[in-house]
């Protein structure tokens, strides 16, 4: 898989972002904020013995440190959707399945526009369905998490970002059935980390910027951009399933490969 194929992918995080301002938003506005003073240290303790200090990471260094997290938990899950779809692609009795999983995957693509534009929100049944599991998980993920806050430390900002990556949402689970269908393990990784970086300048900005560019891409306007964009993709990932559209060019305008 090369560079040009995986820039629908890219695109698609990119746009898809914005539905990441109410996922990670509260997360990475956080890290932003300025820590306070560690409390373990009296001011009489100071004026005794000199004491060394570490200072808390600068605000940019712990938003970039949770995205990294955050991508290396998507790249995990790409590697493992691509390597289980790669070890079963030798029962050929499953190419029906992988043909379905062809259409499930553009289907997601267009609930996902749809999504974003508001105009359907079928998507947010799948996230709720995610979160029964996530709240299951929430006795083991729950003590780590409070015990990396205030994440004043890149490697505090990476693990969180490693633990919220797999918070259940609706776009990754698009993106991951694409990842499915990729041929391998190291392709799946490669299309998540595509769609990870198409997050990243949003969730960057918005660690940085805060409520300013949440209110701004809130916006009926950009999120009806946004997810017509992504829309198209879908159907023209359809529309080439059912062998309307072929031509060669196709494949650096749709997420998922030709069946």
């Amino acid at each position: 898989m090369n560079a040009l194929q995986l820039l629908p992918v890219l695109v698609v995080g990119l746009a898809g972002s914005v539905h990441c301002i109410g996922m990670c938003g509260g997360i990475v506005g956080a890290l932003s904020a300025s820590a306070a003073s560690p409390a373990n240290s009296t001011s009489a303790a100071r004026a005794v013995i000199p004491i060394a200090v570490a200072q808390p990471a600068r605000p940019l260094t712990r938003v970039l440190a949770y995205n990294a997290g955050r991508i290396s938990s998507y790249m995990v899950a790409g590697a493992l959707a691509g390597g289980l779809a790669s070890g079963a692609q030798s029962l050929s009795a499953l190419a029906g399945v992988q043909l379905g999983f062809y259409w499930l995957a553009n289907l997601m693509l267009v609930a996902l526009g749809l999504y974003l534009m508001n105009a359907w929100q079928g998507l947010a049944l799948l996230e709720q369905g995610g979160r029964v599991l996530w709240q299951a998980a929430q006795p083991v993920i729950a003590p780590a998490m409070k015990a990396l806050m205030p994440a004043t430390r890149p490697h505090q900002a990476f693990i969180l970002g490693a633990l919220w990556g797999w918070l259940p949402c609706g776009m990754v689970y698009s993106v991951l059935l694409t990842a499915m269908l990729s041929g391998s393990a190291s392709n799946g990784a490669a299309v998540m980390l595509a769609f990870g970086l198409g997050t990243l300048p949003m969730l960057t900005g918005l660690g940085l910027v805060g409520a300013r560019l949440q209110r701004a891409l809130q916006r009926p306007p950009v999120r009806l951009a946004c997810g017509l964009l992504v829309l198209a993709f879908g159907l023209l990932g359809l529309y080439r399933a059912v062998g309307g559209f072929t031509p060669d060019w196709m494949t650096t305008l749709c997420l998922t490969p030709q069946h």
